[in-house]
């Protein structure tokens, strides 16, 4: 049974402390690991792919294999179900619409002699990494393929580990959909390491998006500044903020399902109802029973769930945004009276009707979001991350002339007369 901490309890304020700087420091160990790796990549390229693929995928690969042949994909069609395809394109489909809303566009605005703007251009290629250890993800192929082609990406690559050299056929089927340009059957550190320095076989990319394991985000955050990323994505979370009208068994089976990802998943309730708190530590114990990776569930419910009952709910609300979670759902009465006071969450899920899933899979908004507390200062994975964007500054001789005295006055304060003369030298 999961242990109701109420907000009177003094240990309370401590453990909400611990779960808001859950981050945590770096581990030594993985940070040596993949510095090793990583520098093996750089250093031999293909050579270097070859041997980890064997000793983490158990993958005897040569470099012409490394690339997933679109003979391979089309294949991949016959070992899923018409159903199945039809439902990776609803989502898709789904995805698609939601993104193009995000599109940028180029403007410009004219002050006195003096046109200035902003030109958004997207980014020339883009790495997807999609994990392939514990689960299958054909949902974050979709997810971070498809805004990179609304967003107009020219080149959009896939790796993803392949055990044993196999891929699934969701996720390549996922990929086709998608409109990935190519996929290899690389993961891990290497994978990352390959897309960000390029080797002989795998040319380089701009930018990385997508989720992995510790080892992936470490080489994802060394790698900051070789390549650009999206975020450092840390295990799955949600925050659960009930009032006393809330089922605990939907409570309960939202949580679960988040759970499910690995032993690291973090999931908590916030509520006002030490009642509610009480059934839905009872309903998890009964429902994880049912589970297929009910083993995995248990684990992360017994190192990190955490069911809390405040006062009031903007007590409840103020808790949510010290931590921050990836997932918030609020199931109350009247949810959007509570909207905007939410300042940190990576996705919101309003309503008893709104279960995360839904959002994992078929809604449209990203689910690639913030975890470990960033949500507040990151945001989820959007058109954004797959484009770049240019100031454009062009003036007049006469708007020049204008504000030269401003100009040179600034440039004089910082000791910079080449900036002043740049200036003078055109009168």
């Amino acid at each position: 049974m999961i242990k109701v901490l109420s907000s009177s309890d003094k240990a309370f304020k401590a453990v909400l402390r611990k779960i808001a700087g859950r981050a945590g420091a770096a581990n030594g160990k993985v940070d040596s690991s993949v510095r090793t790796i990583l520098a093996a990549v750089k250093r031999g390229g293909d050579n270097a792919i070859i041997r980890y693929t064997k000793k983490f995928d158990r993958a005897s690969l040569k470099p012409l294999q490394f690339r997933v042949s679109p003979q391979q994909i089309k294949e991949a069609y016959y070992h899923i179900r018409k159903e199945e395809g039809d439902a990776l394109r609803f989502a898709a489909q789904r995805i698609m619409a939601f993104h193009e809303r995000q599109r940028g566009k180029t403007w410009m605005y004219q002050d006195n002699g003096a046109t200035l703007g902003q030109m958004v251009v997207p980014m020339d290629s883009v790495g997807l990494y999609v994990p392939g250890g514990k689960a299958i993800y054909p949902s974050t192929v979709l997810m971070c393929a498809v805004p990179a082609k609304v967003a107009g990406v020219k080149r959009v690559v896939m790796c993803t580990p392949a055990p044993k050299g196999v891929i699934s056929p969701y996720l390549l089927v996922a990929a086709d959909i998608a409109g990935v340009d190519e996929v290899y059957r690389i993961g891990g550190v290497q994978a990352v390491g390959a897309m960000a320095y390029g080797t002989k076989t795998i040319p380089r990319v701009d930018k990385i998006v997508g989720p992995g394991n510790i080892f992936v985000a470490t080489a994802k955050r060394m790698l900051y500044g070789q390549v650009a990323l999206d975020m450092v994505a840390g295990p799955s979370e949600l925050l659960v903020v009930a009032d006393e009208h809330a089922k605990a068994a939907h409570v309960a089976a939202d949580l679960l399902c988040e759970a499910e990802h690995d032993e690291d998943a973090q999931v908590w309730l916030v509520t006002v109802s030490e009642r509610l708190a009480r059934e839905v530590g009872r309903q998890l114990s009964e429902q994880v029973k049912k589970l297929k990776r009910g083993p995995i569930v248990a684990k992360a419910l017994a190192r990190h769930a955490v069911l809390m009952v405040v006062n009031n709910m903007d007590e409840a609300i103020e808790v949510a945004n010290e931590i921050a979670p990836e997932h918030l759902t609020l199931t109350a009465e009247r949810p959007f009276d509570y909207l905007e006071k939410v300042r940190h969450a990576g996705a919101l899920f309003l309503g008893r009707y709104t279960p995360p899933a839904v959002a994992d899979y078929i809604a449209g908004p990203n689910h690639v979001l913030p975890t470990g507390g960033t949500a507040r200062f990151f945001s989820p994975l959007s058109l954004d991350d797959y484009a770049k964007k240019s100031n454009i500054i062009a003036y007049s001789k006469d708007e020049l002339m204008r504000v030269k005295d401003h100009l040179r006055r600034i440039a004089n304060m910082e000791g910079f007369d080449a900036h002043a003369n740049s200036l003078e030298i055109r009168f």
